[in-house]
């Protein structure tokens, strides 16, 4: 490693800590020229795959753009920060993980989809709306309702339904 300092590659790792729970790796160091201390930071590199989009293109996988569009659905809804942090994880847990992967755009969606139906009924609604493309009021039934056999999404009750049952 480099000494910022003096541009030394004689360094040596004064301590070492693991972070972000095991997905990163701290390693304070000293240089053996002129003493500088620094400290470095080691991340697995993800290979993230390639997103086919609807007419075509292939554009590389954004974490951002997927958290930016949850946040989106769940603009002033009661949901915590950290449910919406744990499904785009389990979302990207589901990308392929092979150099060179590709998903469809559309699959990503019907994930998004399906976390957002267990967060938020309402955002679940607002992404749907959006990604479905409703011209009018009378294309929005198209959305298929979920099976009653399924159970109910893990909320605990914290949310009215969206249409009451008769």
């Amino acid at each position: 490693m480099r000494c910022p300092r003096c541009s030394s590659e004689e360094s040596k790792v004064i301590n070492s800590r693991v972070a972000a729970g095991g997905a990163e790796r701290h390693r304070r160091r000293e240089c053996g020229a002129c003493g500088e201390r620094f400290t470095t930071y080691e991340k697995v590199a993800e290979a993230l795959p390639q997103v086919v989009k609807r007419n075509g293109e292939r554009a590389a996988f954004d974490p951002g753009r997927l958290r930016s569009g949850l946040q989106k659905a769940l603009e002033k809804r009661p949901v915590a920060g950290a449910d919406v942090e744990a499904a785009i994880g389990r979302i990207r847990r589901r990308l392929p993980s092979e150099e060179g992967g590709e998903v469809l755009s559309a699959q990503i969606g019907e994930w998004v989809m399906l976390e957002l139906r267990a967060l938020d009924q309402v955002a679940y609604v607002r992404f749907a709306a959006g990604r479905r493309r409703f011209l009018d009021a009378a294309s929005f039934p198209a959305v298929p309702a979920p099976p009653e056999s399924e159970p109910a999404p893990a909320q605990g009750g914290r949310q009215l339904p969206l249409i009451p049952r008769e």
